[in-house]
């Protein structure tokens, strides 16, 4: 964790967590106006037969990223990085989230962008089934159900932290 925090503070981004029981959100601020950039909140649970999931509930940014000098990707890729940290420390194997469907383009550029970090598709969301209702109610909307593995995710992304502390 230290090492996302030391390399979010060399690019002008304040990390903070906090957690209530099993719930979380991470905050991410422009260091220098204080204004929030970024926001990913969750829970940790138990799954049958997984042991404990990460549920990545939200991810927001806002526009105050775009004057920031570095690109979404950047801070979403900050505030996830402390957020599937957090899970690692809990004792999560798993994390999971709904790449939610408010249109086709949007869709398909959150399903690449979880892709590219290393989430895998795991079932169509649409409603259309009784057996989407459950995902239904957990998620709160239609989608595509990814999930990743805590450690992968960590192993692929650890470079990049590390690289940018020791320049």
């Amino acid at each position: 964790m230290s090492d996302i925090l030391t390399s979010s503070k060399a690019r002008n981004l304040d990390l903070k967590i906090q957690t209530l029981g099993p719930f979380f959100r991470v905050t991410g601020k422009n260091a220098d106006t204080g204004a929030e950039v970024g926001r990913a909140e969750g829970v940790v649970r138990p799954w049958f037969g997984r042991g404990l999931v990460l549920h990545l509930d939200t991810i927001r940014l806002t526009k105050e990223t775009l004057v920031m000098d570095k690109s979404l990707l950047g801070v979403g890729l900050y505030v996830g990085a402390v957020a599937i940290r957090h899970g690692y420390d809990c004792g999560c194997r798993t994390a999971q989230l709904l790449a939610i469907y408010d249109s086709d383009l949007y869709h398909s550029k959150l399903v690449r962008f979880y892709r590219r970090i290393g989430f895998e598709e795991v079932k169509e969301v649409s409603g259309s089934s009784i057996g989407d209702m459950a995902d239904m109610l957990v998620w709160g909307g239609v989608g595509t159900r990814m999930d990743a593995n805590i450690h992968h995710l960590l192993v692929k992304w650890s470079k990049v932290f590390l690289k940018s502390v020791t320049q």
